[in-house]
């Protein structure tokens, strides 16, 4: 359920607005010429790619655009208050502009891990927020905490007040973050992404949270996303920035039902369909390009049902075998465990050659251990690993790193996964070294030349650092890194989550041609329901370091079996509008 536009009249007025940054003695143009308004009462949904402009448009409404090397070439931004006063918040000094900032204008930051200081406990980082901006006791803004900890539904106010940041969980970070920002009731409200990297279920409770607080304060809400799927489930209406512009701006029906740029064309169509399966996802280029109308090619189900005959009449490339995986939390003065937690319970499955067999779950769930215990990064606690009926638990250290070679993981954020001091063609040429392939590095740096071409890099790439890419570049990185080994059997450990909808497209669409080329076999793990089944031959279901249900993907999305799955499929943004 979305909310109703209103009739209210504007509270921001943000009018031919231009930002630029000066970068090695040039100038970017980063926003450009952008206005629109934020009625009083409403959400307005600003949706976009990284790099499109929406939260250096937040970071200008909040007066946090960079001063070192941003610059404000024009454009006012305009606060309409009750009384009929008009502040251009873009003319307040420093200063002033620090009163307004989380007393009237407050935000909700993308990354609630980065943005909460890890050393204070986080009751006492929004007590600061109210103690800055409101004359009140310490001990009244511990009680003000403690109510905004309870509105927020945090389950258990007092502990998260003295826990620190990485002792709660994603979803519970984020929602500290908005209790923060809260605090002293902010007539506007800028979300920035707040959804972005957690579990569907999780997203939900959110977006329905930020929803009922909304109402309850009578909050104008600026909803910032990537997904137009999420925009549709909170905002009345939405801008699509493209390059620093607003290239298309209405309702959220007149968007979703009657596109008129090619960008917003795009995003609609990257996501993987719920209810049919593309051979290949439109990316954003084939409609940039004004390719995008081509018609679609579908798997049919009898075309599926006959490729899955062949695949399952082999044997099993890859057996978990009753696998247990328990880590101790606390011990005593003598050193023994006297608490654990079961990160993996029991688990039993077969993978088969050239399959992509998915896992899908919660943050927590085990999937992440479950992947690692097979390739025996983490140690297992009992049962085994079985790849070509090689018991892989019973290796030495010495086969074990050969194994490795046939045995390759593609992990969740290519950034910490890289070490930011080796150039690109160095991190992959590395494995290469290590397992003795391809001769000498004039070889091996061919190679290098064409893995990068075959993930869609250049030559040129080589020789530069990973801080020099973006996130989907990054990726590829890592993708080709995995490939330098010639393996047969590849761990994609949330490979897409953190990417934009057309990068994330883009990846798809290569890792499943990368799979017919080189006749991989992916055990492909994500919270993402409906990206796990688009790839997926089969579809495991883990909660709680257990499999809930298996089964061919499209039969468990269309009957599942569980609650846990009807759960995770009821908490998928459907992008619905009306």
């Amino acid at each position: 359920m979305k909310l109703n536009p209103t009739n209210e009249p504007a509270i921001l007025t943000v009018n031919d607005l231009s930002i630029s940054f000066a970068n090695d003695g040039n100038e970017h143009i980063a926003i450009d010429h952008i206005t629109f308004e934020l009625q009083r009462g409403s959400t307005l949904g600003i949706v976009g790619e990284s790099g499109s402009g929406k939260s250096l448009t937040s970071l200008a409404i909040m007066g946090l655009v960079p001063k070192q090397n941003g610059k404000i070439n024009s454009g006012s931004i305009i606060f309409h208050g009750n009384a009929g006063e008009k502040t251009n918040l873009l003319l307040l000094p420093e200063n002033a502009m620090r009163l307004w900032r989380g007393k009237r204008i407050a935000m909700i930051f993308q990354e609630p891990m980065t943005s909460l200081n890890p050393a204070y406990r986080c009751g006492k980082q929004v007590m600061e927020n109210i103690l800055e901006h409101e004359k009140v006791s310490k001990s009244e803004a511990k009680n003000r905490t403690l109510d905004l900890f309870r509105e927020v539904m945090l389950p258990d106010p007092e502990r998260t007040f003295d826990a620190y940041p990485h002792q709660v969980s994603g979803g519970q970070k984020q929602r500290v973050m908005i209790a923060m920002a809260l605090a002293c009731n902010p007539d506007i409200l800028i979300a920035d992404e707040p959804t972005t990297a957690l579990d569907v279920t999780v997203q939900k409770t959110i977006l329905e949270l930020l929803r009922t607080l909304q109402r309850k304060h009578n909050i104008s809400l600026i909803f910032i996303s990537h997904n137009l799927d999420v925009i549709a489930e909170i905002a009345a209406n939405v801008l699509v920035m493209y390059k620093g512009q607003i290239v298309e701006k209405g309702n959220i029906e007149q968007i979703f039902r009657r596109p008129q740029h090619p960008y917003t064309k795009g995003l609609l169509a990257c996501r993987p369909p719920l209810g049919k399966r593309p051979q290949k996802l439109k990316v954003i280029v084939d409609f940039m390009e004004e390719s995008g109308n081509q018609a679609d090619i579908f798997v049919s189900a009898a075309e599926r049902k006959q490729n899955h005959a062949k695949l399952y009449s082999t044997q099993p490339i890859l057996k978990a075998e009753r696998l247990n995986t328990v880590f101790t939390l606390k011990r005593n003065l003598v050193g023994k465990s006297t608490r654990q937690f079961n990160a993996v319970n029991n688990v039993s499955f077969e993978v088969y050659p050239g399959e992509t067999l998915g896992l899908v779950g919660e943050s927590g769930c085990g999937k992440t251990t479950l992947g690692r215990t097979l390739l025996r990064l983490v140690e297992p606690t009992s049962g085994n690993t079985v790849y070509n009926n090689l018991q892989v638990n019973d290796l030495k250290a010495d086969d074990l790193r050969k194994l490795r070679k046939k045995l390759q993981i593609i992990f969740q954020d290519p950034y910490s996964s890289l070490n930011p001091r080796i150039t690109v063609g160095e991190t992959i040429i590395e494995p290469m070294r290590i397992h003795k392939l391809h001769g000498n590095d004039t070889l091996r740096k061919s190679k290098v030349f064409d893995l990068l071409q075959k993930v869609g890099l250049e030559a040129r790439h080589y020789s530069r650092y990973p801080h020099e890419f973006s996130g989907g570049q990054r990726q590829r990185i890592c993708i080709a890194r995995a490939l330098a080994v010639e393996p047969e059997f590849i761990i994609c450990d949330e490979s897409v989550s953190a990417l934009d909808v057309s990068v994330q497209a883009q990846v798809l669409n290569l890792l499943n041609d990368l799979k017919k080329e080189f006749g991989l076999t992916y055990l492909f793990i994500s919270h993402d329901l409906s990206v796990v089944r688009y790839m997926s031959d089969r579809l495991m279901v883990m909660k709680n370091g257990e499999i809930q249900e298996m089964g061919e993907a499209d039969e468990v999305y269309s009957n599942p079996q569980s609650e846990y799955t009807r759960l995770l499929l009821d908490a998928i943004p459907k992008g619905e509008v009306g």
